[in-house]
Order: C-alpha cells, then sequence, then structure tokens
C-alpha cells in the first residue's frame, strides 16, 4: 500500500468514526471501560497544516492494556490485547494547546478466533466516547482493517512503544 492509499484509507475510516449521523449497530467489540488506567503509548496531535487535519485533526492519545504491552515489545499480539485511541480536539489559547470534547474513542481488540477475517483484530469506535453510539460496526473491515494492512508487519499496529 502506497502512502497515498494509507491516507486515503485513513480519510475513509476518519469519516466512518467522526460522521455519527449514521451510528452502527452495536458491535460484539466491548467498550474499553477503565482505559485511563491502561499504560499510556503516546501522544500526537495532527495541526491545520496537516494533511489528514480533516479527518484526524486534534490530540491523539493511545493506551494499552497488559496483553497489548507484550505485544509492542515483542512484536507478537497475543490474544486479550487491547489498544485504544483517544482523539479529541485541540484548544489554543493564550499560547498553549489544551484538550477540548472527545470526537472518538476508537478499539483494537485481539481475538484470532473470533476476527480472523480482520487480521486477528476486531475494531470499533464511539462518538464522542459515548459507549451508546458505536460507529463502526460490520464496516469494520472496510473502515479500519484495509488501511492496517499496510502494517502486518507490526501485527497490524501503526503505534510503536515509546519506553
Amino acid at each position: 500500500m502506497t502512502r497515498q492509499d494509507f491516507f486515503r484509507h485513513s480519510i475513509v475510516l476518519a469519516l466512518t468514526l467522526t460522521g455519527g449521523a449514521a451510528l452502527a449497530d452495536p458491535a460484539d467489540v466491548p467498550y474499553p471501560e477503565g482505559y485511563r488506567n491502561w499504560t499510556h503509548v503516546k501522544s500526537m496531535v495532527i495541526e491545520d497544516v496537516h494533511p489528514l487535519y480533516d479527518s484526524f485533526g486534534g490530540i491523539h492519545h493511545l493506551y494499552a492494556n497488559d496483553l497489548a504491552l507484550q505485544g509492542y515489545r515483542s512484536g507478537q499480539f497475543p490474544d486479550g490485547a487491547v489498544i485504544v485511541f483517544d482523539l479529541l480536539e485541540t484548544v489554543r489559547a493564550e499560547g498553549a494547546l489544551s484538550e477540548g470534547t472527545r470526537k472518538v474513542l476508537g478499539v483494537m481488540v485481539k481475538d484470532s478466533a473470533a476476527y480472523a477475517a480482520t487480521g486477528g483484530w476486531g475494531f470499533e469506535g464511539w462518538a464522542g466516547g459515548d459507549p451508546e453510539r458505536p460507529v463502526v460496526g460490520a464496516a469494520a473491515g472496510e473502515a479500519c482493517y484495509a488501511c492496517h494492512t499496510a502494517v502486518e508487519n507490526t501485527g497490524f499496529v501503526f503505534s510503536s512503544l515509546r519506553d
């Protein structure tokens, strides 16, 4: 997959996750209760000059449960690994950036048997981080996995652990 294809698929994913107008049926991927108590993997800010700003602009935080940490370190994510992508609006005021409203909470759950068609990962996102507003559902293969195939060599995971 070329970098341009990656960006194209990222935009499709972002539109799916943040669209919110047509919410998906509840998926079998569980909402990641307590994820903010997990290990913080990394953060980044996508600003208005970035090509993905319209879709992914804001502050990103990534969290991992203990099994996902094992996967980051070994390169092999075991079943039960969960990675959370927390996207918030960026508020710029008085020379500082701070978190605004949550745009979407995305999750990847590793279960090789249940999600064999998508590389062993289940995907879901919740509009505004609201567990009652899932937005991916049955579109996970097209909206999420299609993009993640670009990083099959890292277990379908884009991020890396910063120890």
